[in-house]
């Protein structure tokens, strides 16, 4: 499609199709048997009681720099689907896209980040590194470990962005992309032009992490810091204590705090990566184009900062498609509208 084809509006009614079957899904056996993929034991996430549905066992395997904790669900010769979450959230954004791709056939892959959840890094002594060619790299490293040639990467937030990187830069293992906001791939030097006050204030927590008690402040409040993130950039998300409880141990990863302030003070440009991404960097400095299918997503109360849809139409030159999803969606779009979300990527598995 056309990158310039008008946004679609997708009818809200549709998140709720295949509920029930996908809850079915998420209990029965149509999930892979949990053992460890690599040498460390199999872990199983904790549901809180009354936060909905949960995972089967966590997967490990080691990849790169990393020991990734993972959710594997589907059939294990189906199309792969590596779903990618955001800061702060976690692998439970896609709790309820996960089975109802189970249901379509799909071998579904849920990680936690580099500082998140289970996730761990091999050495103590490797850089806490938060930059987003790191992050781009740790996915292709978790396919080559789990010898996937070929998949659809969907993410939002960080996850939005790394998938970007992959799809620019690796097209070949990349058969369609789902990026919540759309092209976010940036740089060092695009991240030091001043925005408009208006914009910049959006921004807030940024300018934070850039300062010394920004860092103690988030290491001390990282729970409630969390949740006013997601408050903010959700204000129509009517969440409960249960599901953000859920979530929350995801932030006590002991890299969680170095990663993400390294993440936030790399791109302002007060803090160096590494130069093995140099090359990485230099081309994404020049904001390569995304020739793989694509869907772009937003919702229509997203509160956190995020482009129109206008300004990156033409940064995807293959089949194209924008999704405007309507109904109070925020920023955390695939666990608000986890249909609408599941549905784009099996379409952009069909361009």
């Amino acid at each position: 499609m056309d990158p310039s084809t008008a946004s679609e509006r997708i009818d809200t009614d549709r998140r709720h199709l295949f509920g029930t079957a996908g809850a079915a899904i998420a209990a029965s056996g149509l999930s892979l048997l949990s053992v460890s993929a690599g040498n460390a034991q199999a872990v199983t996430p904790t549901a809180v009681p009354g936060s909905g549905a949960s995972f089967p066992a966590l997967k490990r395997v080691e990849s790169g720099v990393l020991d990734i904790a993972y959710v594997e669900m589907g059939p294990g010769d189906g199309p792969v689907a590596l779903l990618l979450h955001g800061w702060p959230y976690d692998i439970y954004s896609f709790v309820d896209v996960a089975p109802r791709l189970a249901a379509q056939g799909y071998r579904v892959i849920i990680p936690y980040l580099r500082g998140y959840g289970a996730t761990r890094f091999l050495s103590p002594s490797t850089f806490r590194n938060g930059q987003p060619a790191a992050l781009a790299q740790d996915a292709v490293a978790l396919m080559d470990a789990l010898h996937i040639d070929r998949a659809i990467l969907a993410g939002f937030d960080w996850g939005a962005r790394t998938a970007d990187i992959v799809a620019a830069l690796w097209p070949g293992r990349v058969k369609g992309l789902v990026s919540v906001s759309g092209y976010l791939i940036g740089s060092q030097a695009a991240g030091k032009v001043p925005l408009p006050p208006e914009a910049e204030l959006q921004w807030w927590y940024q300018f934070y992490f850039a300062t010394e008690r920004g860092q103690l402040g988030y290491e001390k409040y990282r729970r409630d810091f969390a949740k006013l993130i997601w408050k903010l950039a959700s204000p129509k998300w009517m969440f409960d204590d249960a599901t953000f409880d859920r979530s929350a141990p995801a932030f006590d990863n002991p890299d969680h705090v170095a990663i993400v302030i390294h993440n936030y003070r790399w791109r302002q440009g007060l803090a160096d990566g590494e130069r093995k991404y140099d090359d990485i960097e230099q081309r994404l400095a020049a904001a390569p184009v995304i020739g793989v299918p694509a869907i772009t997503m937003e919702g229509d109360a997203n509160g956190a900062p995020h482009p129109p849809p206008s300004a990156y139409a033409r940064k995807f030159s293959g089949k194209y498609e924008h999704r405007l999803i309507s109904g109070g969606i925020g920023h955390n779009l695939p666990q608000e509208a986890p249909q609408d979300f599941a549905s784009a990527v099996i379409d952009v598995g069909r361009m």
